[in-house]
């Protein structure tokens, strides 16, 4: 079997002003996603994703996919995962980097790059499940065939968090998670109002995750994270800026709240920094971003050997949330994924196929690769649309 062609496709939801919320990113008025689709001479097409954070530009990473990669990638067997991951890393110094056995990585190994990398990884394995007939966890050493979720939301102002927060537990989650800056902007004091109301409508036996997004500096952080100790949080994601993993391990250090990070880092020697630091309890790879699944069971297993817990970053489309799935499934210290709330038309309407999700817990599919069929008409209803998904 052999790779024919490679290419990408940007798409578009705008979200229904009723359904926009406001965090410190700013208004959410719409979502992106960039769906990779790699070809074979095998009639067999594999779908990935490769864009998952929305300060990226689908169109560029389409470029990347379509003039970089997918000359490297022509006539290649698909199945061979790991060497096709080092070729796209190593560029040009492919040859010599496998020869010797160790890396000789391309310049731009990070940002846009790596995120064209991860989505022609999902694609290569959802190719290798379809041949093999298998779903991809199966493929990459199951654990489990179902596992625990959590409702991802949480950005309603003051009282009004107690029935958000309150409605997820209602839909059979006992696991939730609420943004650090909702609609009524930042505080201290507002923060711990919101989350003495979610509390309230969660009850006592409930998980809750806050999500600062990097935006605290790191007194503010320790400030609010040792005020919220009284909450039972089961972790803080991102208290401070994720680029420095310093301030993070500060933050760490001066709270018994466990702190999580990884949606926004690059390949396993980004973690290998976070660890380095002593500034992780719970890492989030974005398989769509980190590297795809080669390079997330790579993560997971340095996450193991520190003795840190995954929960995959899934707040996306439907090949995000499927990729990230099949990765939890086979990922023995991962014990919670991630369920998007709010607008998720391009959760929900993507595939043919509905994700079974029952009473809190996500379920494996039994059907071969990623398991899901992409509907026909998905690049005509979601036409792309320029422009950032947040405005201020």
């Amino acid at each position: 079997m052999e790779i024919t062609d490679v290419r990408a496709l940007p798409l578009s939801h705008p979200i229904p002003e009723s359904e926009q919320h406001r965090t410190d990113l700013g208004t959410k008025v719409k979502n992106d996603a960039l769906l990779v689709f790699v070809e074979t001479d095998a009639g067999i097409t594999g779908i990935g994703e490769a864009l998952a954070i929305p300060t990226s530009v689908p169109t560029a990473v389409k470029a990347v996919i379509e003039d970089d990669l997918k000359p490297m990638l022509i006539g290649e067997d698909p199945t061979y995962t790991e060497r096709l991951w080092e070729k796209m890393y190593n560029g040009p110094r492919f040859a010599p980097a496998i020869d010797r056995g160790y890396s000789q990585p391309r310049a731009d190994r990070r940002g846009i790059t790596m995120e064209a990398i991860a989505g022609v990884d999902i694609a290569l394995w959802d190719i290798t499940g379809k041949a093999l007939g298998e779903p991809v966890y199966r493929l990459l050493g199951p654990v489990r065939d179902s596992i625990r979720a959590y409702a991802s939301g949480g950005w309603a102002p003051g009282e009004e968090a107690e029935a958000e927060l309150g409605g997820y537990v209602d839909r059979g989650f006992d696991a939730v998670k609420m943004r650090v800056v909702g609609e009524g902007g930042f505080s201290i004091e507002k923060t711990l109002a919101r989350v003495a109301a979610a509390r309230r409508g969660i009850g006592s036996e409930t998980d809750l995750m806050l999500d600062a997004h990097g935006s605290l500096d790191a007194p503010t952080a320790i400030k609010l994270a040792r005020r919220l100790e009284e909450y039972d949080i089961a972790w803080l994601e991102e208290p401070v800026s994720p680029d420095n993993h310093d301030r993070l391990a500060e933050v760490r250090r001066a709270t018994e709240i466990p702190i999580a990070t990884g949606e926004v880092e690059h390949t396993r020697f980004d973690f290998h920094d976070l660890f380095a630091h002593d500034a992780v309890d719970i890492v989030q790879p974005d398989l769509c971003r980190a590297g795809g699944f080669t390079e997330v069971r790579r993560i997971a297993a340095l996450a193991s050997a520190e003795g840190a817990r995954v929960a995959p970053h899934a707040f996306g489309s439907a090949v995000l949330f499927a990729a990230g799935m099949h990765a939890a499934l086979a990922v023995p210290n991962c014990r919670l994924l991630e369920v998007p709330q709010g607008d998720t038309t391009l959760l929900d309407e993507l595939f043919e196929e509905s994700f079974d999700v029952r009473d809190g817990t996500v379920h494996a599919p039994d059907r071969p690769g990623l398991g899901f069929t992409l509907r026909d008409d998905v690049g005509d209803r979601f036409e792309y649309i320029e422009g950032p998904e947040y405005v201020f």
